[in-house]
């Protein structure tokens, strides 16, 4: 792919990206009327005749055209056939200025870009039915050594023009359609509609397109018998190229043609016996349409199904959070769910001929429940009392492993408190206990953030023992063994400090001086 020149689109930004769009615009227009080149006051004329109401100066005028020329959009020539009476119509009247090459495809590209904006894409079948009867043609003037060479170029303009059309709108489509599906928050009634339409256009536009689709491919493969070089040879000689400096523009001509060709073959008639595009089409209609159909039967779902019951839940919390009492708390309890509790109902009163049985509830004197009724389901049973256990051993055991815990983990602080900064890779040997305890310690550090010196510092939960950890200048790693295996990792710089007395504890530093 050719890169774009990089001031070529330079006009569309900026504070008066406005102005200088107008100004291509006019230029634009005065070549549909075959007008070259505009002085200064035809310049202003065509503004007007754009849309280009603003009131402008001269000087911002000039100014605008000479960065329109700076960024090779526009030429700027002297007129040497003009007459000028006086020097100021010399000054209005000398500089022309004209689109460049650049400056066609800079406005050619936005006006696409708009019109891509503004599209939305269609599925035509009766493009496809053009396309049939255009390559109907071709056969036929192809096969018609008498048949003009101009009326060949003429209709296989209009088919490549049906086939961009094709394409141009199948790609329009379809990305409307991906958006479609992806839509969300949209209203309800406005979002089923288009969607329900949607669905009986694309069932429209599929029936018979295996058809129009195999008709198309035949089609190609008649032209095809009449020799396609031989074709673009013939249209070639009927579009009448003029001649240009340097090579010759027929072999580009052609080399297009060609590749136009090809694109047709690709959507209809494979010539490696693939699947056609055409099919692929047809493919990703009725998944859209399949996809369609389940988001409406989701939305319809949605309007007749009744309110859930996680949003039933919430609004019996709203009405809960709203109750006055605590009273009001447990009738509306009893309102939602009707689970009070009735176990109670089998007791008794101590001595029952004070209570009639006709005597309601609520006028009759309280009986005593239990507490374990309502937690257990069981009330209190009167047993002999149960064997009280000898827990002696097993408190003595566990007061024996908590010491041995704690003898294990002070071993471990005090075999990495160190007396002042030093390397990582200076403990070189660890057993399980105090690797874990160094990894707990490093973890913690590394979790903070660094200060202004770029230190971290980080402690256990009970205070006793606290970690300040920078990075080596020399980057170097460090490798610690332990019985388990070999860790590897950055050789930080650490200083490990516990609250044990310093006399008495066994630091690496005193290790490594003994050891010398």
């Amino acid at each position: 792919m050719r890169r774009v020149p990089p001031d070529m689109f330079r006009f569309t930004t900026g504070d008066r990206a406005d102005l200088y769009g107008a100004i291509l615009h006019a230029f634009g227009a005065a070549n549909e009327r075959l007008e070259t080149a505009l002085g200064l006051d035809e310049v202003r004329g065509r503004l007007r005749t754009v849309g280009w109401l603003n009131a402008i100066a001269d000087d911002d005028l000039h100014d605008a055209l000479k960065k329109l020329k700076s960024w090779g959009l526009l030429d700027v020539i002297q007129n040497h056939a003009e007459n000028y009476r006086t020097a100021e119509e010399y000054e209005r009247r000398n500089l022309q200025y004209s689109l460049t090459r650049r400056g066609e495809a800079a406005f050619a590209g936005v006006q696409h870009a708009l019109s891509v904006l503004a599209t939305t894409g269609a599925l035509q079948t009766a493009v496809l039915e053009a396309i049939t009867d255009r390559l109907d043609k071709l056969y036929v003037l192809a096969g018609d050594p008498a048949s003009s060479d101009r009326r060949i170029f003429s209709t296989l303009q209009e088919l490549e023009g049906h086939l961009e059309a094709l394409l141009d709108n199948t790609k329009a489509f379809n990305g409307e359609l991906q958006r479609l599906l992806r839509a969300e928050g949209a209203d309800l009634t406005v979002f089923r509609e288009v969607k329900a339409a949607t669905v009986a256009y694309l069932r429209e536009f599929l029936v018979n397109l295996d058809q129009r689709g195999h008709g198309v491919a035949a089609a190609v493969a008649r032209v095809e018998e009449r020799g396609i070089s031989v074709l673009h040879e013939r249209a070639l000689r009927g579009a009448e190229l003029p001649p240009v400096a340097g090579e010759d523009p027929g072999a580009a001509w052609l080399e297009r043609r060609r590749a136009r060709w090809a694109g047709l073959q690709a959507w209809f008639l494979p010539p490696d016996g693939g699947r056609p595009r055409v099919d692929q089409l047809h493919d990703v209609a009725r998944r859209a349409i399949v996809s369609l159909l389940q988001v409406l039967d989701r939305i319809n779902e949605s309007r007749r199904r009744s309110s859930s019951a996680v949003q039933d839940f919430r609004e019996l919390a709203r009405w809960f959070a709203a109750a006055p009492g605590h009273e009001d708390l447990h009738r509306l309890w009893t309102v939602a769910f009707g689970l009070g509790s009735a176990r109670h109902a089998h007791l008794a009163h101590s001595d029952p001929e004070l209570v009639t049985t006709s005597q309601a509830w609520a006028e009759a004197s309280p009986v005593e429940v239990s507490a374990l009724l309502r937690t257990s389901g069981r009330t209190e049973r009167f047993a002999r009392t149960g064997k009280v256990r000898d827990v002696a051993a097993i408190k003595a055991a566990r007061a024996e492993r908590a010491r041995q815990e704690r003898v294990e983990l002070q071993e471990a602080w005090r075999a990495l408190r160190t007396e002042g900064p030093l390397r990582l890779s200076d403990f070189g040997e660890l057993d399980d206990g105090a690797f874990d305890r160094l990894l707990d310690l490093l973890g913690r550090a590394l979790s903070t953030r660094p200060d202004g010196s770029g230190v971290r510092r980080a402690g256990t939960g009970d205070g006793r023992v606290e970690i300040a950890l920078s990075p080596a200048a020399d980057g170097r790693m460090a490798v610690l063994r332990t019985p388990k295996g070999v860790l590897r990792g950055p050789d930080y710089i650490v200083h490990i400090e516990t609250a044990a007395g310093a006399g008495q504890a066994v630091t690496w530093a005193s290790r490594k001086e003994a050891a010398g």
